[in-house]
């Protein structure tokens, strides 16, 4: 097992910074997760760390020593990638193999590992077959065993399930936390998915624009967002205009005692499942606005509901619902926004406070 530490880390393309100054401390054991749309610069971060680019400036460091001076195949990095990158001519067991031959390791080990390996993922019996033969999972399971096999100090997975279809990607992504804790790999996990970088995390680094906007654990990112990005990327977040003014929150022309010490305007924000809807009134610890229901989507376990309000729509989600809020739309509806259930943003996209998520 290894720490990770990252200190001011930068990298440009020709005139484009792709990372500013990203300062990490990942440890030994974590399941770490860069998390953040498409550009943000979290691949050209695992990339980086691989040894597949090297930085402008700063530091990477694996148990108090710096590497980012090593190429690649001196890192002991274990790599797993988002095309599987296996051979296509090589056998199952040829293709898992494969780093333990460059390594010069004596035969009867490498069949041992090879074995082992195979069967942590759940391929033992496909030794001969070709990749070819395999599913899109199965190739991927490969892949996994491939960077396992090796005993890596660090393994780095980069956006590994996103050429699987949803069963598949809920399977393996399962299994891959499964082996990461059973071995105590240090795992660093590339996903642009919210709901994958939820279920398979320790901790989560958000990321946006080269920068770092929030690193937390699954329930910290979700339920107590610090920057309004970060609230806004991780799960679905209704946001709304509001302002404070004398020691109260208002929100078109409702007010309630505000949770925050501040004054000004401000974003209010919270999420759809802490929505409540009624047909009667609110207690004096909510903004109660009056609304519509525009549309209902029901999805069985859950329904959804979009909201126009004074203040611009809403999106509700009642979980378990009963007949008669199915067929609600055209109807008048109070729209209850509980204080302990909201977060304040200031205009630049902090986080002011008041509640959770």
């Amino acid at each position: 097992m290894a720490d990770l530490k990252i200190q001011g880390l930068a990298k440009s393309y020709k005139d484009v910074r792709v990372l500013e100054s990203i300062d990490l401390d990942i440890a030994s054991g974590e399941f770490f997760t860069l998390l953040g749309p498409s550009g943000c610069g979290k691949t050209t971060l695992l990339r980086t760390i691989a040894g597949f680019q090297h930085q402008d400036r700063g530091e990477i460091v694996v148990n108090g020593e710096r590497i980012d001076h090593k190429p690649a195949h001196k890192r002991d990095i274990g790599m797993v990638f988002q095309d599987y990158a296996i051979f296509p001519h090589l056998t199952v067991a040829e293709n898992v193999a494969f780093g333990l031959k460059a390594r010069a390791l004596p035969k009867s080990e490498i069949e041992a590992r090879v074995a082992e390996s195979l069967k942590m993922v759940r391929l033992d019996g496909y030794q001969n077959r070709l990749p070819a033969e395999m599913s899109g999972g199965q190739q991927q399971r490969i892949g996994l065993a491939r960077a396992m096999a090796i005993r890596p100090t660090l393994l780095l997975m980069d956006e590994p399930l996103s050429n699987l279809d949803a069963k598949l990607r809920i399977e393996l992504r399962e299994d891959i936390r499964d082996i990461q804790r059973r071995l105590g790999i240090t795992t660093i996990y590339v996903t642009h998915d919210q709901e994958e970088a939820l279920a398979v995390s320790d901790r989560i680094c958000v990321m946006n624009k080269g920068n770092v906007e929030q690193i937390g654990t699954p329930f910290e990112i979700y339920r107590k967002p610090l920057r309004k990005f970060a609230a806004s990327f991780v799960g679905t977040m209704n946001f709304l205009p509001g302002r404070i003014e004398g020691g109260r929150l208002i929100v078109g022309t409702q007010s309630a005692a505000s949770p925050a010490n501040e004054s000004g305007p401000v974003e209010v924000a919270i999420r759809p499942e802490n929505v409540q809807l009624s047909l009667g009134h609110a207690d004096s610890e909510a903004i109660a606005l009056k609304g519509e229901v525009l549309k209902v989507t029901f999805l069985g376990r859950e329904a959804h509901y979009t909201l126009k309000t004074e203040v611009g729509e809403v999106v509700a989600q009642v979980a378990d619902p009963e007949h008669d809020f199915i067929e609600m739309e055209g109807r008048p509806v109070e729209v209850r926004l509980p204080l302990s259930k909201i977060v304040l943003f200031r205009s630049n996209g902090d986080v002011i406070g008041a509640g959770q998520a």
